[in-house]
């Protein structure tokens, strides 16, 4: 019954929580706080400053920690599934919807229009890696980096796994 009452919490707080993280966490505080109990005020706005200074989505590390708290590894797993389980439900429904009217002309047209914004949006965060890179490391590991993963990945056909293990294994041992 625990796991039904972790996921339940997260899928409501996560379905109803329009905007993201910062939506979700007043809709979650009323599940574990008010509903269930299983927390004070207190308690869940410590929770709440610690996830934020953590990376990553604030929703999925609150999920973590409630599961955690409430039924060990297996609830932490029952709450980021429930946390993530609206957007997989809603992103499946879209798909299944474009492709049932995948030869549409309508549907063709909105397709050539979202490619070439992926593509800039694609190149912004690439170029904004590449300097954060640069920032962090020098222009030498950069440089070495970037040179070894291009022909790794185009003239070799390596894996992107291997070369991102490749790639830690070489932070590890020259930026470490």
């Amino acid at each position: 019954m625990i796991y039904w009452q972790i996921f339940m919490a997260n899928f409501i707080s996560n379905i109803l929580g329009y905007g993201g993280g910062p939506a979700t966490i007043p809709l979650l505080e009323h599940e574990v706080v008010g509903r269930y109990g299983w927390f004070t005020t207190q308690e869940y706005s410590e929770m709440v400053a610690l996830g934020n200074g953590l990376p990553g989505p604030i929703a999925t590390k609150l999920a973590a920690y409630i599961g955690y708290e409430q039924g060990g590894v297996l609830g932490a797993l029952v709450g980021l599934f429930g946390s993530v389980a609206p957007s997989m439900i809603l992103m499946l429904i879209l798909l299944g919807i474009l492709l049932k009217y995948k030869n549409s002309p309508k549907v063709q047209r909105l397709t050539q229009y979202i490619r070439p914004i992926i593509a800039v949006l694609l190149g912004i965060m690439t170029y904004d890696f590449f300097f954060s890179a640069y920032e962090g490391s020098g222009i030498l590991h950069t440089i070495i980096l970037s040179v070894a993963s291009l022909i790794l990945l185009e003239r070799f056909k390596v894996s992107p796994v291997f070369v991102v293990l490749g790639a830690l294994i070489y932070g590890a041992i020259f930026l470490g």
